[in-house]
């Protein structure tokens, strides 16, 4: 999802220079593989989207997959960017990467103050290890870069498998299943009480374009849409949005995750970014997406 919209942002803007590996066709956790691909392409600006990524079930499930993924990913493209002399390096960070009980809105002076949330700590340590390989790099090698950190992410390309889907495309396939089915109630994980910010990928896309062609931008910048909302509220847009009016069933038993995550933007906004894609305008470019999915291929 955030590979294919820094893609169409980069096309956007007139750049055409632009090489890019899918994982089937480059594994960035095999060292030798990475290496050969840089002696290769030999890139001048270096765009790491890619990572292990799912929902709290995948993190719960696999988190020392999570861990040993991203920490390959991201130590290979990072050291490799090093060797090859790359001029400046994005690597993607997650506001999950916080404290768990992290002050609101959380500014970027606040990570490594306290514990991480426990459901998704694999993937956060990893993220976190690699903001700091990014600071250490810059420090010993004046390797130059940025490390965004994005709030939610949902959009154009996101997954609606329920097993490896984010919160909100998780919501719109169960709630379009739902209308297409004829179903009068939806069950959703958790009390719903946790609040969330979210970002469309195309402006996290516009966000990262914008840093890597600012002549001097902060080492680690949030990006996000400022604001968040309770989980009962996203998922009562999202079905106003699919045209669902039956019932929703919260179910306790399952995990909340942190209790809030909304993003300080002030060093972004300073820098003169903002957003374009408000929250009921994007979930409703979702639904189409995900009935659109649905309608050409029958699943999906």
């Amino acid at each position: 999802m955030v590979g294919s919209a820094i893609l169409r942002g980069l096309l956007a803007e007139g750049y055409r220079n632009v090489v890019t590996r899918g994982k089937k066709e480059l594994d960035l956790r095999d060292t030798r593989a990475v290496s050969g691909f840089f002696s290769e392409e030999k890139p001048e600006y270096v765009f790491l989207a890619a990572a292990r990524v799912g929902g709290i079930m995948a993190n719960m499930e696999s988190p020392g997959e999570f861990l040993y993924d991203n920490l390959m990913i991201q130590s290979n493209v990072i050291h490799q960017s090093h060797l090859a002399g790359v001029k400046k390096v994005c690597f993607l960070g997650s506001s999950c990467i916080y404290p768990r009980e992290c002050p609101q809105p959380m500014r970027e002076e606040y990570l490594m103050t306290g514990k991480l949330e426990p459901t998704n700590e694999g993937y956060a340590v990893a993220k976190l290890a690699g903001v700091k390989m990014m600071e250490c790099y810059r420090r010993q090698y004046g390797l130059k870069g940025v490390s965004p950190i994005p709030c939610n992410l949902y959009g154009t390309n996101d997954s609606f498998d329920p097993r490896s889907a984010h919160v909100l495309s998780s919501l719109v396939r169960k709630f379009v299943d739902a209308v297409d089915t004829g179903e009068g109630e939806v069950t959703v994980w958790g009390t719903g009480v946790a609040r969330r910010e979210f970002l469309h990928v195309d402006d996290l896309a516009d966000a990262v374009v914008f840093l890597m062609t600012h002549p001097d931008p902060p080492e680690i910048i949030n990006v996000g849409s400022g604001f968040d909302v309770t989980i009962r509220e996203l998922a009562a847009m999202v079905a106003r949005a699919a045209g669902f009016g039956g019932k929703l069933h919260w179910d306790a038993s399952k995990p909340d995750g942190m209790p809030r995550k909304c993003l300080d933007v002030a060093r972004m906004t300073g820098l003169g970014f903002r957003p374009r894609i408000g929250l009921e305008e994007g979930i409703g470019r979702t639904v189409a997406e995900y009935r659109e999915r649905k309608k050409g291929t029958g699943k999906p």
